[in-house]
């Protein structure tokens, strides 16, 4: 780990800041903050022009694990299971590339169970535009790992949540740490030989049974070469005394204990604000547009993007009313109550 790998990262993110873009993120941003000064002002709140900088595309909702917290996991969606066609994603990605500064290569399931993931993130390197994907790595072989760096993936990121097979098991069920290990060497790899290469982040999900190993993993961090460690809090559906996953440490959780009440709640504010409203959108592997990553079951559809442009959609009377209710009573809508924007995050 080092900053100047981290710092080169960033550096990477701004170059897809072209005038045309930079123009859309200040309108973005401006929009924002009239929201929050005049949340009851007339007219549409998205201001014509303006258009998502940042968009996250789910390749697929399979995955090869069993997480507890995950609905993906737990097999528990309602929605279908399904993969993204690629001249479908790639199309939507093509419909934004002029205000697009930022593609998140993931939302939920394993991309890596995508064969051809590395299609759309040659859509992103052709447009300029930043790649990223998350990855439990069990599919991560030296093969993958050369494609997905020779395709132009900037940002990947490896979920990583125990130092010792007993601790990482006890979270990712079903995987074997050993086979993390080894395909974050892959890529590591393949990084080190290639003109581009990817930033390879450890996310470590700091839950009661790995916390302990924190120092182990920083070490292994540095022993491997990882470029970026960070340590995320866990988002708990039902937080509670003696709840398996939450954690000792008060700095390691996004939740506290009521004294009054004695119930667990989030630590959050939850403010009648939320910048991802304006900056960036989600789209299923159907195509389905949702305001945000904690929308798992896509509850709250605003379009479909194989029906009708983001620009359709982005601008559409539903989007609007959502924003106001996020602006007026965000505490109102069910999945806002467990967010992660204005909490404690990273540990």
């Amino acid at each position: 780990m080092g900053r100047t790998a981290i710092l080169r990262d960033r550096v990477a993110r701004l170059k897809g800041l072209s005038p045309a873009r930079m123009r859309n993120a200040w309108l973005l941003w401006q929009s924002h903050r009239r929201a929050q000064r005049e949340p009851s002002c007339q007219g549409p709140l998205m201001p014509p022009g303006a258009m998502p900088m940042s968009l996250s595309i789910e390749p697929t909702t399979s995955c090869n694990l069993r997480c507890p917290e995950c609905p993906s996991g737990l097999r528990s969606f309602t929605r279908k299971t399904g993969l993204a066609k690629v001249q479908d994603a790639s199309a939507w990605i093509h419909g934004m590339a002029e205000s697009l500064v930022y593609c998140n290569l993931y939302f939920q399931g394993e991309p890596l169970l995508h064969p051809q993931l590395e299609g759309l993130i040659d859509t992103c390197r052709g447009h300029g535009i930043y790649a990223s994907t998350s990855t439990n790595a069990h599919h991560l072989t030296a093969k993958r790992a050369q494609s997905l760096v020779e395709a132009g993936l900037n940002r990947l990121i490896v979920s990583i949540d125990g130092a010792t097979q007993e601790s990482y098991a006890s979270y990712r069920i079903g995987g074997q740490l050993e086979r993390v290990l080894e395909g974050t060497g892959h890529v590591l790899e393949a990084s080190r030989s290639a003109q581009r290469g990817t930033h390879v982040v450890w996310q470590f999900l700091v839950v009661k049974p790995n916390e302990h190993d924190i120092p182990e993993i920083q070490r292994m961090a540095r022993e491997m070469g990882v470029h970026e460690l960070v340590l995320k809090t866990a988002q708990l559906d039902d937080p509670r005394d003696g709840h398996p996953l939450l954690t000792s440490h008060r700095e390691h959780r996004r939740y506290d204990r009521d004294e009054a009440s004695g119930k667990w709640v989030l630590r959050n504010p939850l403010k009648n604000e939320c910048w991802r409203m304006w900056q960036g959108a989600v789209a299923t592997w159907d195509g389905n547009v949702v305001p945000c990553c904690f929308d798992k079951d896509a509850s709250h559809v605003m379009g479909n993007l194989n029906r009708e442009s983001m620009k359709a959609i982005w601008h559409a009377s539903a989007y609007d009313a959502f924003r106001r209710q996020v602006t007026s009573n965000r505490q109102g809508i069910d999945m806002c109550t467990n967010c992660s924007e204005g909490s404690h995050v990273y540990a």
